[in-house]
């Protein structure tokens, strides 16, 4: 059993993610990404672990206000670790 298993064991699996992500320099990072899906599953899944990988190192988002597609979905898993969550939406002229 390594170290990380023993961590793991004692304090659960989100703790662990906590623990080991790097600390990052930057409290927000904005996001444009597509209102829809995608063809590929991949980029959904792309797009969930980028909103998961935010979670750990503090990291709030800034994004393009969609609730669908490959934004609502970053934004979602932002939302759902307790991370800050911004959407912007252009005013319309």
């Amino acid at each position: 059993m390594d170290r990380e298993d023993e961590i793991e064991m004692e304090m659960g699996a989100e703790a662990v993610a906590q623990v080991m992500a790097p600390p990052s320099r930057f409290r927000r990072v904005c996001v444009f990404c597509g209102s829809s899906k995608g063809n590929k599953t991949s980029y959904q899944d792309a797009a969930i672990e980028l909103g998961e990988e935010l979670v750990p190192r503090n990291i709030d988002l800034v994004y393009g206000g969609g609730s669908v597609g490959l934004m609502g979905l970053v934004s979602q898993a932002v939302y759902s670790g307790g991370r800050h969550v911004i959407g912007y939406v252009n005013k319309q002229p």
